[in-house]
């Protein structure tokens, strides 16, 4: 092939101009598919020389000249050239110059479309696997954080406001368990992705008796997609992909912006260690938390390409059209970008430390045992709505006279609810409420110290 002739270039006449060669390659990115471009090319070969559409000396030649590519690419060797247009015809046209014709074989029966739709559920089953892997370690740097403060407490917040007293380490555990989510709903993706579109040809399969069953096995995959016009076509597991991405750079947003406020003057609840802030170029006093704003600020990318993903498949008309080859752009990026602030949240948050002094020395503020005092009053016969009343005029009382409830005498309760009693203050102040907590996966030390015990086992944490 002529280093100027693309794959369908005699069909049409005349010279393509250099403005549409640079508009329509996707090799600059899809390159990095050359592996499972490789791997997927010699399970065909290997289907062809079986079905006895290649010998077996071809096959040997042709495998053994991928295998110098991949190489070859592997070192940086590799000459790439943007008029093959994609990393399929990039392979195919170094190995017919490396041995001739029976490279020229190796497209029998086989289709650029269903080629890429190969291709990516390879890669994406082993990006999966890396992104599970990331999130494991993630999960163990928290474990590990919390395992160092199960009896210490924070407040807990709804709308930003002082809640209740929880425990640092159920705190910490709670974004383990949103990490498992992810993990899971990527082992979902992964299970739904993993068939074979290999022989499905451009659209509607071929006259030629292909084997899919041994291309299905040798490639790994669990079934082969049974319908050749989806099978080219069908892009749902990338969007499914970029979704699951998209929920994990949510959840490390939501730890980011926790962490960037407890960092702060104003709250003082940590501190990250100096590798991984910045500081000012005017002010000098300043520990910028930057890392954690930019895996914050990375979270609109990954968002981007969910929708960017999810508008080129919206208005498609069956069944493979040009406009999939975008998917690549936005399915790496998320994928990159997610790889990233996993690797770096992990970092983070095994090199910050909580400063549970200044933290427990505020931790009266706020009325955290307000709920706890309503329940007590529950436990004496008083109705929820008549209890919940009573204490919010107590906390109205206290918030005047600056007092905490626990420093109201006992006539003062009684005034407000004569089924108190003296035992009233064994639920008062956060410590003895955080004690008090009886509910499995509640924020008290017990259940933290329990679901520690269960993270650190069933992530094998040392």
């Amino acid at each position: 092939m002529a280093e100027s002739e693309k794959s369908w270039e005699k069909r049409l006449s005349g010279q393509i101009d250099e403005l549409a060669v640079d508009f329509v390659e996707s090799l600059s990115y899809d390159r990095r598919l050359y592996k499972y471009d490789i791997v997927g090319s010699i399970a065909h070969a290997e289907m062809l020389a079986g079905q006895k559409l290649i010998t077996r000396d071809e096959l040997a030649a042709i495998k053994q000249g991928l295998y110098e590519i991949s190489d070859e690419i592997s070192a940086g060797t590799f000459q790439f050239n943007k008029r093959h247009e994609d990393i399929h015809m990039a392979v195919e046209d170094a190995l017919i110059k490396k041995i001739g014709d029976p490279g020229r074989k190796l497209h029998t029966g086989r289709s650029r479309n269903d080629q890429v739709a190969t291709d990516m559920r390879l890669w994406m089953r082993d990006e999966i696997e890396l992104m599970q892997a990331r999130i494991t370690l993630l999960q163990k740097a928290l474990v590990g954080l919390a395992a160092r403060h199960s009896d210490d407490l924070m407040p807990a917040y709804t709308h930003l406001q002082r809640a209740q007293p929880a425990v640092i380490g159920a705190y910490l555990v709670s974004f383990v368990e949103q990490l498992a989510r992810d993990f899971t709903r990527l082992k979902d993706c992964r299970l739904r992705l993993n068939i074979c579109p290999l022989g499905a040809g451009a659209v509607a399969g071929s006259t030629l008796p292909l084997d899919r069953q041994k291309t299905r096995e040798l490639l790994g995959f669990t079934d082969i997609a049974w319908n050749a016009i989806d099978a080219v076509g069908d892009r749902d597991f990338c969007a499914e992909f970029i979704f699951d991405c998209s929920l994990i750079a949510a959840h490390l947003s939501r730890l980011a912006e926790d962490w960037i406020l407890y960092a702060s003057s104003e709250f003082g609840f940590i501190r990250i260690d100096d590798a991984y802030c910045t500081s000012s170029s005017m002010m000098p006093q300043k520990r910028n938390p930057d890392m954690l704003e930019l895996i914050r600020g990375k979270t609109g990318s990954v968002y981007g390409a969910l929708v960017a993903m999810l508008t080129i498949l919206k208005a498609q008309p069956s069944t493979y059209n040009r406009d999939l080859q975008e998917d690549k752009i936005h399915v790496f990026n998320a994928a990159d970008t997610v790889d990233a602030c996993l690797e770096m949240a992990a970092a983070i948050v095994a090199n910050t430390a909580f400063n549970t002094g200044h933290i427990g020395a505020g931790l009266d503020a706020g009325f955290l045992d307000a709920t706890a005092l309503a329940e007590y009053l529950v436990r004496q016969g008083v109705p929820f709505r008549q209890a919940h009343g009573v204490v919010g005029t107590l906390v109205a009382a206290c918030e005047t006279q600056d007092k905490r409830l626990a420093d109201l005498t006992l006539e003062e309760f009684k005034s407000a609810c004569d089924a108190v009693e003296q035992d009233i203050y064994d639920s008062l102040t956060p410590a003895k409420v955080a004690a008090a907590y009886v509910t499995e996966g509640a924020a008290g030390p017990a259940q933290t110290k329990a679901a520690i015990a269960y993270w650190r086992d069933r992530l094998k944490v040392q």
